[in-house]
């Protein structure tokens, strides 16, 4: 079980950084590259990336600057910099006051991870009958109170965390998986959907 990390609480400049971190392509990369193998020199990076080492070395500094990364001093020689993924747990309090380039970093950041998310919901179910038992969907609705949601929310994470293994250290046979909580109030009608001709 991984030990809990202590919740960094993302300010509003944070959101504009992390948007600008997450939007780029390479970043995003390098921080799923780390995050499988735990420790790595920009050399390796680029070489699984298919970039050059200075672009690699470019990136690299930035994303610890956002401390998503971290240097490794005692492994870094001379120009050969060894770097490891940080297991942050990164948390966005409801009702944070941003400025409104800092809301607007926000909804770009939520907007690219749905984008991703319903690309993993489509291939969830489109190639659940062949995935031996790898994808399982698991839809319910409840009534809870405002307590009951933060409860079941903080259980959750605990849970998470039980199952979580540091980076570069995977249990044999395991695979990255996509794991998303959303508890939200379901108050509202279904999404209107075009109707298919009835069968004659």
């Amino acid at each position: 079980m991984v030990e809990r990390s202590e919740q960094r609480v993302l300010t509003g400049p944070d959101l504009k950084a992390f948007y600008k971190a997450l939007s780029n392509p390479v970043r995003r990369d390098i921080l799923s590259y780390l995050g499988e193998h735990g420790e790595a020199n920009s050399t390796s990076v680029a070489k699984a990336l298919g970039e050059s080492t200075g672009t690699t070395s470019y990136h690299l500094r930035k994303l610890a600057d956002l401390k998503l990364i971290a240097e490794i001093a005692e492994r870094s020689t001379g120009r050969e910099r060894w770097w490891k993924s940080l297991m942050t747990d990164i948390f966005t309090p409801p009702g944070l006051e941003l400025a409104a380039d800092e809301r607007e970093a926000a909804v770009k950041i939520g907007a690219l991870k749905m984008t991703n998310d319903l690309n993993l919901v489509v291939s969830a179910y489109s190639g659940y009958d062949s995935s031996g038992g790898w994808n399982q969907i698991y839809r319910s609705g409840m009534r809870m109170t405002k307590e009951q949601v933060a409860a079941f929310v903080e259980e959750y994470r605990t849970l998470l965390l039980k199952y979580a293994s540091e980076p570069g250290d995977h249990p044999p046979g395991s695979r990255q998986m996509a794991v998303r909580l959303v508890v939200v109030p379901d108050e509202g009608p279904w999404p209107t959907m075009p109707t298919e001709p009835d069968d004659e």
